[in-house]
């Protein structure tokens, strides 16, 4: 087991959290302030500390900030008294792993621990993974030979076996649900539930009765209840999509699903326990969402245990030529057709792409190629690329046009997704890479009228 390092100076706690959890096995060792914890840790090995942020002398922050700057490879969970969210959140800012609030039962501190124990593990292991990527990592329907994503499955074979929150990061199209879908094969989940739900395609007003059903007479139409998605995904695995367009109110009951595994449904009373996994992406930047003020800082700090991030195609081109064979596989049988391969030429041109819209496009492609094949090899006549630029790379080098203002041209802007969304909110946000709430705001700014949609 694990050794524990205790910082309270109140002694009852001190004693309660000492008898508790060495019970579970760990060796536990106590100070009563962080001057004294920081002796102990530079004396022996600690594989956890947990501490409250009231102490005398030095309080929890500082110390918090002391086990940052010399540079101990030690998870911090901290103590904090009930209500106090900012303070926690600035706890998580100055290195802490995870927060309990006060009062807490025994059996949350122990959930706690020892999830943050698991991934302490997850994270000493990943290093000698890398090291070790002589070792080859394959998931059913995943085409990953080339080493950045061998080391993305690396972390996935490790993160599998814990219980821990996933948040996956990437672009469109780099194959995030893929890599959720292994995470919940490889776990001791796998014979429960996996449960999907895209956030940007179900509209605001649902959201909530979606994730977290409903009773019946909640609103209108509710003419019975209705289990929500997590009550669906008990004992297995949900996967929460496109997790930076979360509005706020869901938001804050996601939270507490993390927090205290329980919720209630829309219009009801009653608090539901599940037991769920959750898996969460996004192709947003969350950290810019948090200096915006649309994402909780406290949130993302429960979401963000084991981030993993998804390198877009581009990146890993050599991929390319086992993706293609893959797909010329798979495609070739649902049509029907003997397609045998794919010409050096036109192999050539998709290894010259730049894939703005990955993996996901490179497939769209190589289906294409396949319906619109005469004989039995890909040529480079049955390629059909996207012909827009790549992205520079450089500073912006587009202006407004000519007496138009940047407000005004943003207006513009603002107009021409919303027609090619024909009218639809959510799809024109994900087209200018902006919120729900982001759009709305610009479109009170340009006066278009925000009707439901």
């Amino acid at each position: 087991m694990s050794t524990i390092l205790i910082v309270e100076d109140e002694a009852k706690l001190l004693r309660l959290l000492d008898l508790n959890l060495g019970e579970e096995g760990h060796t536990i060792v106590k100070a009563s302030s962080a001057e004294t914890a920081l002796n102990e840790l530079r004396q022996q090995k600690i594989d956890l500390v947990l501490t409250d942020l009231r102490l005398p002398g030095m309080n929890g922050l500082e110390f918090l900030q002391e086990v940052k700057r010399a540079e101990w490879s030690v998870p911090v969970v901290v103590m904090t008294a009930f209500g106090s969210v900012e303070t926690a959140v600035e706890a998580m800012k100055a290195g802490a792993s995870n927060y309990v609030q006060k009062p807490f039962s025994m059996d949350e501190i122990k959930l706690v621990l020892r999830k943050e124990l698991d991934v302490h593990q997850l994270r000493q292991e990943n290093q000698s993974l890398r090291e070790a990527l002589g070792e080859r990592y394959e998931f059913r329907n995943i085409v990953a030979k080339s080493a950045k994503m061998q080391e993305v499955l690396a972390v996935v074979k490790r993160v599998a076996a814990s219980n821990s929150t996933v948040l996956l990061g990437g672009e469109s199209g780099v194959g995030k649900d893929l890599i959720a879908r292994a995470i919940h094969e490889n776990s001791r989940r796998s014979a429960g539930p996996f449960v999907k739900i895209n956030c940007t395609a179900i509209p605001e007003n649902l959201l909530e009765s979606e994730l977290f059903g409903y009773e019946k007479g909640a609103f209108t139409g509710a003419v019975t209840s209705k289990p929500g998605k997590f009550e669906l995904a008990d004992k297995g695995t949900i996967f929460l999509d496109e997790i930076g367009d979360v509005p706020a109110t869901i938001q804050v009951k996601l939270l507490g699903v993390l927090q205290e595994r329980q919720f209630e449904r829309l219009g009801g009373t009653k608090n539901l326990k599940v037991d769920v996994r959750l898996v969460t992406a996004t192709n947003r930047d969350l950290r810019a969402a948090l200096e915006q003020g649309t994402f909780r800082e406290d949130l993302y700090y429960r979401l963000n245990v084991v981030p993993i991030d998804i390198p877009p195609l581009r990146e890993h081109k050599e991929d390319i030529p086992y993706l293609v064979e893959h797909f010329i596989k798979r495609f070739s049988r649902d049509s029907s057709k003997s397609i045998s391969g794919i010409s050096q030429e036109a192999m050539d041109v998709l290894l010259a792409f730049h894939w703005p819209g990955n993996v996901r496009e490179l497939e769209n492609i190589i289906d294409r190629a396949i319906a619109l094949s005469a004989g039995g090899l890909i040529g480079v006549e049955d390629i059909h690329l996207d012909s827009r630029p790549p992205k520079a790379s450089g500073a912006p080098t587009f202006m407004p046009p000519e007496g138009m203002t940047l407000e005004q041209y943003e207006d513009e802007i603002i107009r021409e997704a919303l027609r090619r969304a024909n009218g639809n909110k959510s799809q024109a946000a994900r087209l200018l890479g902006l919120s729900r709430n982001a759009l709305r705001y610009r479109l009170a700014k340009a006066g278009v009228a925000d009707n439901d949609e």
